[in-house]
Parts: structure tokens; sequence; C-alpha cells
């Protein structure tokens, strides 16, 4: 049973891009927190973060890391494929854990998470930090004062280039490769999109998708196709490409009501455009320079004993549900 900590010191297990910016510097600017310790198994790139970023002490042994007495909170920054492993590594220490999403590489994975988690008492929350952001916050209120009126519909469309690293076979991002991230970089990247949505508009119970290969670039799916329903029975659909030319380059949620429409993006924060009819209204609403710092700070004061977040494992958990659904994972 997680027991309320004066001061959270953090152990950061992988230290790769997303720790640099997103979040890694969040979670020493906020109150009673601070990063003691950094684990990567390579261990010039451990030693490297942890002098960067005044960071005590570097371990390339996540368990080695985990006996720091030092360390009660952990931060889980790997790739989807060890997520699971170190996270229940982690509660069964009897130390909190913040993880990165997609929560597993697999829905299943999420499932033990969550076993561990209610065994054990100890709490573990997961990183779709756009639900705090101050710019989804704005998409929320649109939807939610009526300013669409009814909502009828919601499309996904997003669509990007390859990547250079995509065209060199003998050494693939992690991203593409399954054993290592659970899928392409549909995982990667439609968890933040579906979990917006199941936010707004709650649970998704109905799902199915078609996912093509079309590059040929590496294994992994690069073309998606999905539709599914909310549990209140309002349909949607996405389609997702990884090959697209230059000039296709799309990233645009559209909410569909009966007296407007609301658009916006996931990862380009382009304005929130409102057409309804009271007229055409945009918002450009600026995040916070690290974008995970409402979240971890809201992790931080639930850990102290002085709120609640709710942004567990449990609630992330349908997102890999649906992912898994649209690949034919399940």
């Amino acid at each position: 049973m997680h027991t309320p900590q004066n001061v959270v010191r953090w152990g950061f297990i992988g230290c790769g891009e997303v720790t640099e910016k997103k979040s890694g510097p969040a979670f020493s600017l906020i109150p009673g927190s601070s990063v003691v310790a950094v684990m990567s198994r390579n261990a010039e790139r451990a030693r490297s973060y942890a002098e960067r970023h005044d960071i005590p002490r570097w371990y390339t042994d996540a368990q080695a890391l985990l006996n720091d007495p030092a360390v009660n909170a952990v931060y889980i920054a790997t790739p989807p494929s060890s997520h699971a492993t170190y996270a229940i590594m982690a509660m069964k220490s009897g130390k909190p854990v913040y993880v990165e999403k997609p929560l597993a590489a697999t829905y299943e994975e999420c499932l033990r998470i969550n076993r561990v988690s209610q065994q054990t008492g100890v709490p573990c929350f997961v990183a779709f930090y756009r639900r705090r952001l101050p710019y989804f916050k704005k998409v929320g209120e649109i939807v939610r004062t009526g300013a669409i009126g009814r909502v009828m519909g919601v499309q996904i469309r997003f669509a990007v280039p390859p990547r250079d690293l995509d065209y060199n076979r003998t050494q693939l991002p992690w991203r593409v490769q399954r054993d290592i991230a659970g899928g392409g970089y549909f995982y990667d990247l439609a968890p933040h999109q579906l979990d917006l949505l199941q936010q707004l508009f709650g649970p998704i119970t109905r799902v199915g998708g078609f996912c093509s290969n079309r590059a040929g670039l590496y294994d992994t799916e690069d073309t998606v196709s999905a539709a599914f329903q909310f549990v209140d029975g309002l349909p949607g659909s996405g389609t997702w490409s990884f090959c697209a030319h230059e000039s296709a380059r799309t990233d645009r949620i559209q909410i569909i009501g009966d007296h407007g429409q609301v658009n916006f993006s996931v990862f380009t924060y382009e304005p929130i455009v409102l057409d309804a009819e009271l007229g055409h209204q945009t918002f450009d609403v600026p995040n916070p320079q690290h974008v995970q710092m409402p979240l971890i700070r809201e992790v931080v004061e639930h850990l102290q004993g002085h709120g609640v977040c709710d942004l567990d494992s449990v609630s992330a958990t349908s997102v890999n549900w649906v992912m898994d659904k649209i690949l034919g994972k399940i």
C-alpha cells in the first residue's frame, strides 16, 4: 500500500528523447519533487544524462535503481515492450510508477499491470498528458458547452511522409519494430488521439479496422483505417498513413455536431477552428514549455497526499484494447 511522501524522489528507467524536454525537467521544477537516479542499459547514455541534468546517481540495471533507498517513485520512459516488466518490478518494490504511453505493448500486458497495482495497492499512472493541456481543455469546453450542438460524428485523419530512418533497413527505428513497440507508428501515435476522444465521449465499445503495409519500408503496418462506436452510440472513424506524400500531411480531428463543427490537431497544436451558427472562430491556445508538467504536478500531489490523479493504468487500458482490435491482435 502506498504511503504519502512529503518529498517524491524519482528514479528514471530510460532516458531517451522524450525525457529531455517534454517530461524530464518537470520532475525537478515541481515543489517537493526531485530526480535522484537514472538508469539506461547504455552506461555512457546514463552517465551523460545524469551529468547534464545534475542527477546524483546513474545505473545500468533497473533492479539496482529500484533497490536504491533514495528512490521512492519511478518514471518508466523505455519502449513499450518493457513497460509491463519494469512497472510490475517497481510496484512489487512498493514504488509508485509513472509510465510513458502506451501503457504496454499489448492489451494483455495492461491487464497484468492493473492486477499487480490492485494486489499491491501501489498506483501506476500513465503519461496521457494531453488530457491536462490547456489546448485540449479548450476543445473539451467547446464540446461540453454545446457550441456545436449535439455531437453526431467524429473523424481522425492523420498522414505523414516516411522519416529518413525508415529507409534504413539495417537500422530501423524501434517504433516500427513490433516486438519492441507493439506495432508500428500507429501504436506510437494513435494512443493520444484515441485517449482524448474517450475522455470526451466515453469508452469505445465497438471497433474494427484494416491495416496494411503499402510502402514496404518495414514489416509493421504503415496504413490503417478504422471504424468505432462509443458507449452512447456515437460513431467515429480514423485513417492513418505513415507513408504519404508531403502534400498529404494531415493532423486533424473533426468533431461534427448538428449545429456546427470543431477541428483541431493532436501533435502540431494548430489553432482550434470552430464553425458554428455564431460564425467562424479560431483559438490559439499555448501549452507549457514542458508539456507533461501539468500531469506530473498532479501525480506528485497525489503521491504527497494533497490531491487525486485519476489518470491511472486502468483508465489507460482501453486505448490498448482499441488498438489491438484495430490491428487484429485480439
